[in-house]
């Protein structure tokens, strides 16, 4: 394994992701889950590695960060300290991505900060991630939008199966709510397994949507086309867990209200991220849907924008 000149220090900033869809909740065909989902810039993860006597995390998430720096330490049979830094964390728990994009912010940190080349998608694996979905392993080295083939019986990280890029022109309103925190871990693996069987036509009309409307329509930056592919996706998967979430195909009632603004101010692609943030695709300005949000719901509003 060959080594360049390690730098003082070593800084790396990724954007967060948006999951805009499972394609096959259903598995009849051997592969399960698979997935469409998008980077965005307006929320971000940010570590900065140096030198030290002696290991140190510091900053927000440092218990996380300082386990997944142990298993970089011991798979690279290295042994120098280092202060890791903890700059900027995306919202945890919060349908963005967070637990992956900061596992591999710390892999990519510590293989530069000792002259390695990269390996995202072994680092991934190394570090637990894409349990389920191969979008934010795909995303954070490219950006764009992609699209993950699900995982079969001897996937060890869903493979990417389409790349595309994201038109500048459009932009990605996030809607949080900051009074709720999404099912994750052991709660979010004990959610799947309840879960009644997913209908294999329903799953079919999901990867039509995608390979026939969604991403055709992205090539062609028909945003309408995209916008409604994305917003029947996102009904679907919400009224398959809407048992799951009190009978509501979105988790938050004041999102769910924000998002009805938004979309009779004419935004495109309303969707949500199962029991966690909700999110909408725009392509105009956004101040008047900004204002309209803030008018029904002010407690429940982040705006951020896309990554391309």
């Amino acid at each position: 394994m060959s080594r360049s000149p390690p730098p003082a220090n070593v800084t790396v900033t990724v954007p967060a992701r948006l999951h805009l869809g499972f394609l096959d909740l259903n598995g009849g065909l051997g592969r399960r889950f698979g997935g469409i989902g998008l980077s965005i810039n307006g929320l971000r993860t940010s570590i900065t590695i140096s030198a030290a006597s002696h290991m140190r995390v510091t900053g927000p998430e440092n218990k996380r960060v300082h386990g997944y720096l142990q298993t970089m330490q011991r798979a690279l049979d290295s042994d120098s300290a280092c202060h890791v830094t903890i700059n900027e964390v995306v919202p945890a728990h919060a349908g963005l991505g967070s637990g992956t994009q900061i596992a591999l912010a710390v892999a990519a940190g510590v293989r530069r900060f000792h002259g390695l080349p990269l390996d995202v998608r072994g680092d991934a694996i190394r570090l637990g991630r894409g349990a389920r979905s191969g979008v934010g392993i795909g995303l954070f080295d490219h950006g764009g939008l992609v699209v993950d083939g699900g995982r079969g019986p001897l996937t060890a990280a869903a493979p990417v199966v389409s790349r595309m890029p994201f038109p500048d022109q459009w932009r990605i309103l996030v809607v949080l709510d900051p009074h709720r925190q999404g099912v994750h871990g052991a709660d979010e693996r004990d959610v799947f397994s309840k879960l009644a069987p997913f209908s294999d036509v329903e799953a079919a009309h999901l990867c039509r949507l995608v390979l026939m409307k969604a991403l055709p329509a992205l090539a062609e930056c028909d945003i309408a086309g995209f916008g409604s592919a994305i917003k029947e996706m996102q009904m679907l998967i919400g009224d398959y867990f809407a048992a799951i979430q009190g009978g509501s195909r979105f988790s938050s009632p004041d999102v769910a209200a924000a998002l009805a603004v938004l979309e009779d101010e004419g935004a495109h692609g309303i969707g949500h991220s199962l029991w966690r943030r909700q999110t909408v695709c725009s392509r105009a300005s956004v101040g008047i849907r900004v204002a309209g949000i803030w008018t029904s719901a002010p407690s429940a509003v982040s705006i951020a924008e896309r990554k391309s």
